[in-house]
């Protein structure tokens, strides 16, 4: 479980993306929404403890992200938006050194770039591939391992349409073995089914949402109203 409590958040000290929410994600899809510029890959950023909160705290499974680090990072795989890696390394080396980071073998870790056809690229450079290239490696170094806790920051975007089907098989897969999966993406439709809990963020303020429609046109309805940064329909 990952658990805001009071959590306060400004870029450059303006004002504030996120004022003090208070919310909680479990095991399953957690499909987060809103607008753009609302707050939401800010949220993930603070969850996978890139970005520090201004006040409050974000608790893994009881530990504080910033006051016991080791042992709540060590539970969490994050997808960002936009790959940041160092440049003049190459794919090798950074699966090995998740590997590493995460006690698994190197052969898993060149399992993940083949999963995602980066076999070939291996002693590349980073600076030598393509933006699109860069966002799969940065992906495989996801799959290494059995992380808690899954956070994906547009899991699809720039992916090849014949990679796409296994990507939703393997957030399936990470549902199915009690992972706690959150997910931003403009392209909701592909994790509505599966998606458990909706959080939406709004005005700095995150709401949580657990007791879904059953009826799929409902959910959807649900689900594409928030994205839209509107409120729920009344009952």
């Amino acid at each position: 479980m990952i658990v805001f409590r009071d959590v306060s958040y400004a870029y450059e000290a303006g004002y504030p993306v996120l004022d003090g929410i208070q919310v909680e994600m479990a095991d399953g899809l957690n499909l987060l929404l809103g607008p753009n510029g609302c707050g939401k890959s800010t949220l993930l950023k603070l969850a996978s403890g890139v970005e520090k909160p201004d006040a409050g705290s974000v608790m893994v499974d009881g530990r504080d992200l910033w006051r016991d680090e080791i042992e709540a990072r060590q539970r969490i795989a994050y997808l960002p938006e936009h790959p940041d890696l160092t440049p003049y390394a190459t794919l090798d080396e950074i699966v090995s050194l998740v590997c590493r980071m995460r006690g698994r073998p190197l052969e898993e870790g060149r399992g993940a770039l083949d999963f995602f056809g980066l076999q070939g690229a291996a002693h590349h450079t980073v600076r030598e591939l393509s933006l699109g290239q860069r966002r799969r490696a940065v992906f495989a170094a996801v799959l290494i391992g059995t992380p808690e806790h899954v956070l994906l920051d547009e899991p699809l975007a720039g992916m090849d349409r014949s990679i796409k089907p296994r990507i939703l098989a393997w957030i399936q897969e990470q549902v199915d073995r009690g992972a706690l999966v959150v997910v931003v993406s403009h392209n909701i439709e592909p994790f509505r089914e599966l998606a458990v809990r909706l959080v939406t963020v709004k005005e700095g303020k995150a709401l949580s949402f657990s007791d879904l429609p059953q009826n799929p046109a409902e959910k959807l309805d649900l689900i594409d109203r928030l994205a839209q940064g509107k409120a729920p329909e009344a009952p």
